[in-house]
């Protein structure tokens, strides 16, 4: 295997890690139910929006699918919540993308205010907007039922967006100075070969 891909390799691997830990805990605190609404989903998904829309997309509708397989409910409701937490992660991509280039930090507050922002787009989506549209309900009465849920999905996901979002944020930003290492090693090993 020569130099190019052994870094590759190294570097696919650590994220690969970090992104089937992060699928694995998130899926595990999920089933645990600790508390009502129990959501690390977009918590997790937050860290991975800074980097890139790909990851940012996947984990949300891989957790989502996951955590329907193993609860043996996968249905519409599989497509709806996948596909909504996906585009989530995917518009909150752009948002910090646009937040990079103006050279503003994303941290630990950016992660508790979108984590809001998430839950609310996510549960008026999935709540009343979809629930209306499939269940045959009035968006009223959707929408009112859907209250305390939210509320308890918003105190779910601002505890995890303040403590695991930093944490994942925190190991991949080490995963990446790892790639950044090996890359510099690699280039001077090159040098040195020519």
């Amino acid at each position: 295997m020569n130099r190019r891909g052994a870094q590759f390799g190294i570097a696919s691997m650590a994220r690969l890690a970090v992104f089937g830990l992060g699928l694995g805990i998130s899926t595990a605190l999920r089933l645990a139910r600790f508390f009502p609404n129990n959501d690390p989903i977009m918590a997790v998904t937050l860290p991975y929006a800074k980097r890139g829309r790909v990851a940012a997309f996947v984990f949300p509708v891989l957790a989502m699918v996951l955590f329907d397989l193993l609860s043996r409910r996968v249905g519409i409701w599989t497509l709806v919540t996948a596909g909504t937490y996906g585009l989530i992660g995917l518009g909150f991509s752009s948002l910090y993308s646009k937040r990079a280039a103006r050279g503003r930090v994303v941290g630990r507050g950016t992660f508790f205010l979108s984590g809001i922002a998430g839950v609310l787009i996510f549960d008026f989506v999935t709540g009343p907007v979809m629930s209306s549209a499939l269940f045959h309900m009035t968006f009223a009465q959707a929408f009112v039922g859907q209250v305390p849920f939210t509320l308890k999905h918003l105190v779910s996901v601002s505890l995890y967006a303040v403590v695991v979002s930093p944490l994942l944020d925190w190991a991949l930003g080490r995963v990446e100075r790892g790639e950044g290492a090996i890359r510099s090693w690699i280039a001077q090993e090159g040098a040195r070969a020519v």
